[in-house]
């Protein structure tokens, strides 16, 4: 190329006008400058660790589908619960992997007093621990064939099944849980529930609605996790939502709120950041996201294949939950990212 079409080279002088004078890397150029203007920060506050509970003495097992997660007999919950206040984390989500023998069709065992759960909220509740407590109110591991409610041939009944998780929730409460979180996606489950805890007295018991739960291919781990996979009969999708619906969420949302829950959730994370970010910017609610056992899985896996930096993934991954404006983030990392996060201080 001849010299004279050359372009004229460039220099700071140059840049500086082209700029004029914003160069946004002089913020990026150190750590202590990146921590101070950081504009999203996920601190230890934010986090809500689910456990599963079994029945037996001094059990650890092993979910092969999640890699570093077990099912746990209520004194090793304990346990776990003395763990996740030294760490800081605020609350446990309680969920039960149910024998065999104890599921039926109308999933009685949610109403026994003497159930997984309820055991595992007493036994931790003697602790004293500064810990919050959360349960699951749904059928799904109660019934013989692995769905949130009661079935009538294969149509899911939703009033009858509101009465029986009204129950389910008056159960949980006297048993020590301190969140009340539907996930069934019934119909005015919110108003009845609210309304069954304040005429019991139980008016400071808060409730995290599944406001958003979507029926999702990501679910399958879990599922494992408390035995419904072997158990459900066809699939969710007359009560939980489409992925391909955004407007409805909306909608949901307006309904969960006006029938009284505290606090509302979307289910799964990741592949709806975008209804987190609705919600929180539509309502300015407490607002959560449960990064669910499949997201967990897909990073766990591609660490182990040394595919990714499973560290950084994991860390990167409850980011994007906040800076999508999530108050709070439900994720089988917890523990790994409070021990992260309390040594960083």
């Amino acid at each position: 190329m001849p010299s004279s079409s050359r372009p004229p080279a460039i220099t700071s002088e140059s840049m500086d006008e082209i700029l004029g004078g914003r160069r946004m890397r002089r913020n990026r150029g150190s750590d202590w400058s990146r921590r101070l203007v950081r504009e999203t920060v996920l601190t230890v506050h934010d986090l809500i660790w689910p456990i599963f509970v079994v029945e037996g003495t001094g059990i650890r097992q092993a979910v092969a589908s999640m890699p570093g997660v077990e099912r746990l007999s209520v004194d090793e919950a304990v346990k776990d619960a003395v763990k996740a206040e030294s760490l800081g984390i605020p609350v446990l989500a309680l969920f039960p992997y149910t024998d065999d023998a104890l599921r039926d069709a109308s999933g009685s065992e949610a109403l026994n007093p003497q159930n997984l759960v309820c055991r595992a909220c007493r036994e931790i509740k003697k602790l004293g621990l500064n810990i919050g407590l959360m349960t699951d109110v749904a059928l799904d591991p109660y019934t013989s064939h692995g769905h949130d409610g009661l079935l009538d041939g294969e149509t899911i009944l939703n009033d009858e099944t509101v009465d029986q998780l009204c129950r389910q929730a008056l159960t949980q409460v006297e048993a020590g849980s301190d969140i009340i979180g539907p996930s069934d996606m019934m119909d005015g489950r919110v108003a009845a529930i609210r309304g069954s805890l304040d005429n019991a007295g139980l008016r400071h018991t808060q409730i995290m609605a599944y406001t958003a739960k979507y029926a999702s291919a990501f679910y399958g781990p879990f599922r494992d996790a408390i035995g419904t996979n072997a158990t459900l009969i066809g699939d969710k999708r007359t009560y939980q939502m489409d992925c391909g619906n955004t407007d409805e969420a909306i909608r949901e949302a307006e309904l969960d709120i006006s029938e009284g829950a505290d606090m509302i959730m979307v289910k799964p994370g990741l592949p709806y950041l975008d209804i987190v970010w609705r919600l929180k910017e539509s309502f300015r609610m407490p607002t959560y996201a449960y990064q669910v056992s499949g997201e967990f899985a897909m990073i766990e896996a591609a660490n182990a294949n040394g595919w990714i930096d499973g560290e950084r993934a994991m860390l990167e991954s409850l980011m994007a939950f906040k800076r999508a404006g999530a108050d709070g983030i439900l994720t089988y990392f917890a523990p790994r990212v409070a021990k992260l996060l309390t040594e960083r201080t």
